[in-house]
């Protein structure tokens, strides 16, 4: 089916407020992009849009130890248990689409702690992506750099989600499954690590949920401005304005200079 449009913790109660907080103060240290239906987790903490059945974003810190952990992966995706079934996908959704499930926050992220391992595997933390050349392509080969820049600067944090870029003045969208799952045209990452005079070094890529043809990562870097204006987020919000303006028009300079 395609869209046209004009112009809990894994198997446990909630978070207490104070949990809550600290989770945010661990993987969103400059602010929420948004608010509404968020979801908390040992591993990650996620803004869920429930008509659309996807995540808005995912943010999660990466420090360069997650990745050398041994837990192995999960055996399967699940439904979210602290989401209503009509706010949700469920495994059969994806089930003949042709998509992949896509994680937002990568299993192989969260190799240090099994409760963490599983929260990945939960639906809220997964969009549907096309497989070949993209999730199982480009987009692998972005999760792979995010890794390879948190063990050269000991940390990195992450968010990261779906766009819907319209074609023209319509914006039209395919949705799978009996929940109407919504198929994002492109995906948005943001990764950002502790910079000097305490302003944070960021690079940012949109990249189209498509076989790439760039031959390069850095064919996609892009600013935090065009992501904010391409998603209505706001990311560090907890930035002054003017150092907020002047990080999230800067575009980095390359895969290794920013």
């Amino acid at each position: 089916m395609v869209l046209l449009l004009a112009g809990a913790a894994w198997g446990a109660e909630l978070p207490a407020a104070e949990p809550r907080e600290r989770l945010i103060e661990q993987h969103l240290p400059y602010g929420l992009p948004s608010t509404g239906e968020l979801l908390f987790r040992r591993g990650y903490v996620a803004g869920h849009n429930n008509w659309l059945k996807i995540p808005n974003w995912v943010a999660y810190h990466l420090p360069a130890a997650k990745i050398k952990g041994d837990t192995e992966r999960a055996k399967a995706f699940v439904a979210d248990p602290e989401l209503k079934p009509f706010q949700r996908a469920e495994p059969e959704d994806y089930k003949g689409s042709g998509y992949d499930r896509g994680h937002m926050a990568p299993a192989a992220d969260m190799k240090t702690d099994p409760e963490e391992m599983e929260e990945s595997f939960l639906l809220s933390n997964v969009t549907p992506q096309v497989g070949k050349g993209f999730n199982r392509g480009v987009w692998k080969k972005l999760e792979d750099r995010v890794r390879r820049w948190s063990q050269e600067r000991d940390a990195v944090w992450v968010v990261t989600g779906p766009v819907f870029v319209p074609e023209g003045d319509m914006m039209k969208f395919q949705l799978i499954g009996k929940r109407r799952v919504a198929v994002p045209t492109h995906f948005f990452k943001i990764v950002y690590s502790r910079g000097a005079e305490a302003r944070p070094a960021v690079i940012a890529f949109i990249l189209p949920n498509a076989p790439s043809s760039a031959k390069e990562l850095a064919d996609h870097i892009t600013t935090v401005d065009l992501i904010e204006e391409r998603t209505g987020l706001d990311f560090f919000s907890a930035l002054e304005d003017g150092a907020e303006e002047s990080l999230e028009s800067r575009k980095a300079e390359s895969l290794e200079s920013w």
